[in-house]
């Protein structure tokens, strides 16, 4: 699930230079007045088009309103796939440490994807605007019950659209180790709705971002888009060995050798 900034002590400490505050600075004023300035029109879009546009908002404006944010901030974004093509509609899974993770996904403009969100992203009124009339789904994480009967709830609409998911398995920012414990959420979903996982690794974000504030050293972001992964022979009773496979590649990925979190928290 996606947060924004708390605290996050796993960050390299590199000390920010007086140029990284200020693009920074500059970059966090532009996103918001860029935000402001394009949220009329999204709202007329989507108003308009009943909804229908939706898409078209997540797919085209968003990485739009993303670009200028990185330029200025120094950043070189790109995307890999590791596939011969994108599988969609699936649950796409992000390993999430940076305060940069929220802005990569939109910059990533995947088809059809809605975003699995804590709850409290609707506190903002622009987010709530945006994040309901685009069908975003938001889920109380300290309560599981309620976020089971949340997700549950958007299962005919997921389906019935053939709309992709994205969550985070580790939950949030704030976790332990490089690549935290994997919650089973995401992988249920993905056996409820008979999706595939796709798996995406997000390079160089958690090294920008101390994951406090939103400021952020120049550098390069990669998001990895791996194949699909078959979710056909899974069975609960193997749940928890199938969760740490995943895992065990974002550890590979992330380059982590001596590993003492559990896998699936």
């Amino acid at each position: 699930m996606l947060r924004w900034p708390n605290i996050c002590y796993r960050m390299n400490k590199t000390t920010l230079t007086f140029g990284d505050y200020l693009r920074s600075y500059t970059a966090i004023a532009a996103f918001f007045i860029i935000l402001l300035l394009a949220t009329p029109l999204i709202l007329l879009l989507l108003l308009f088009s009943f909804g229908r546009l939706s898409n078209f908002v997540i797919e085209q404006i968003a990485p739009l309103i993303v670009q200028p944010v990185f330029w200025i901030s120094g950043i070189t974004f790109s995307q890999k796939l590791h596939a011969d093509t994108l599988t969609s509609p699936a649950v796409f899974i992000i390993n999430h440490s940076s305060t940069l993770d929220v802005l990569t996904l939109l910059a990533l403009g995947l088809p059809k994807v809605r975003f699995v969100a804590k709850w409290q992203f609707q506190y903002n009124p622009i987010f709530l605007l945006l994040g309901r009339l685009t069908g975003q789904i938001f889920i109380r994480r300290k309560d599981s019950e309620k976020a089971i009967i949340q997700l549950q709830k958007t299962y005919g609409r997921v389906k019935r659209q053939r709309l992709s998911v994205m969550m985070a398995p580790e939950g949030s920012r704030s976790h332990p180790g490089i690549i935290g414990p994997f919650k089973k959420g995401p992988f249920r979903l993905a056996m409820d709705l008979d999706y595939p996982i796709v798996p995406i690794y997000f390079e160089g974000n958690q090294n920008l971002s101390k994951g406090g504030t939103l400021l952020t050293k120049s550098g390069e972001l990669t998001a990895h888009i791996h194949p699909p992964i078959d979710l056909s022979d899974w069975k609960l009773a193997n749940l928890e060995e199938r969760i740490a496979d995943i895992r065990s590649q974002y550890l590979k990925w992330a380059g982590v050798k001596d590993d003492s979190v559990p896998p699936v928290g």
